[in-house]
């Protein structure tokens, strides 16, 4: 008698495995990548995180600090997340496979799902450095951004345009926002070129420790670095502490980014959500005040994700 009532109790227990099994298989998982937590890209992640989280109530949904652009698209190709931050120039190298820019065989997994901010090239030199100007960077040392990243490939370029490479310079530091300027703060740095969005964490943090010169990127080197990426910005006046006048720079969109393996339903779902919830990544960082709907399907280098296209279509934003 009680070996059949324990077998009838395993029966059932076997019945209750099976039934919660595809439960279980049908776990959905949305990895954010983003940048390092002192720049825009993080905080921002965080916010798009807690919006799909709502969106999607089956899905489990992380965020990841990474290099940001280069390793974020490469990381999507090969399926170790699901949405990624980056700038549009990186984009366009991985799409076609730039390999001086980080990518050795042409990213065709990746798809679009919206243009977001631009980014604001931003040279930033301490006031006791003597840097006022591009052409002063010669010979002083200077951060360029984490290796490989969107920062650092808009480095390379800005400094081609003013008839500049890393050799010109006294020295060349690979870091992060926050640690370059932790270096610039304790004087073994003369200056940092931070690409993100206005008011970055970082450089507001330097600018109320030290004396800063926000150093202007002409339009005559915009001209000269010939990609239409790179677009004639001005950081305000008053973006960062001492800077009492509007400063001209440049500028490079950034995009959201998935890959093919995401499905349309999970796209349609995120890309819906974050339009939505625009006033959750304006509370997240200020940059987001320049996301604008009407721009999301333009200038985006590579094919859009059906997810994002349904969406785009159902508000009429493309035919």
């Amino acid at each position: 008698m009680k070996f059949k009532f324990l077998r009838g109790l395993l029966s059932l227990a076997g019945v209750a495995l099976v039934a919660t099994a595809p439960a279980h298989a049908q776990q959905k998982f949305i990895n954010v990548l983003t940048g390092g937590t002192s720049g825009v890209y993080y905080p921002m992640g965080v916010a798009l995180s807690q919006i799909y989280g709502k969106a999607l109530p089956d899905t489990k949904s992380t965020v990841q600090a990474t290099k940001a652009s280069a390793e974020n698209l490469n990381l999507l190709q090969a399926g170790r997340g699901e949405i990624a931050f980056t700038l549009g120039d990186a984009l366009s190298d991985a799409w076609k496979g730039n390999e001086e820019a980080g990518f050795k065989t042409p990213l065709k997994k990746l798809r679009g799902v919206a243009a977001i901010y631009p980014n604001y090239i931003q040279i930033v030199a301490s006031a006791d450095s003597g840097i006022k100007t591009m052409a002063d960077l010669k010979g002083k040392r200077l951060a360029v951004g984490a290796p490989k990243s969107g920062t650092e490939l808009n480095a390379r370029a800005v400094l081609k345009g003013a008839g500049m490479s890393y050799k010109d310079l006294g020295k060349v530091e690979y870091l992060p926002f926050g640690e370059s300027v932790e270096l610039m703060k304790n004087r073994q740095l003369d200056a940092t070129l931070i690409s993100a969005g206005l008011g970055v964490a970082a450089l507001r943090d330097l600018s109320s420790s030290v004396k800063i010169v926000v150093v202007s990127v002409p339009a005559d080197v915009i001209a000269k670095i010939g990609d239409p990426a790179y677009q004639a910005a001005v950081i305000p006046a008053k973006t960062y502490e001492g800077q009492d006048q509007e400063v001209a720079t440049v500028a490079v969109q950034n995009f959201l980014v998935t890959h093919e393996g995401v499905s349309t339903d999970t796209v349609y779902k995120m890309t819906k959500s974050m339009w939505e919830n625009l006033d959750h990544l304006v509370a997240a960082h200020s940059a987001a005040k320049a996301i604008k709907r009407e721009n999301a399907a333009k200038g985006m280098p590579v094919p859009l994700h059906p997810g994002a296209e349904k969406y785009y279509r159902e508000i009429k934003l493309i035919k």
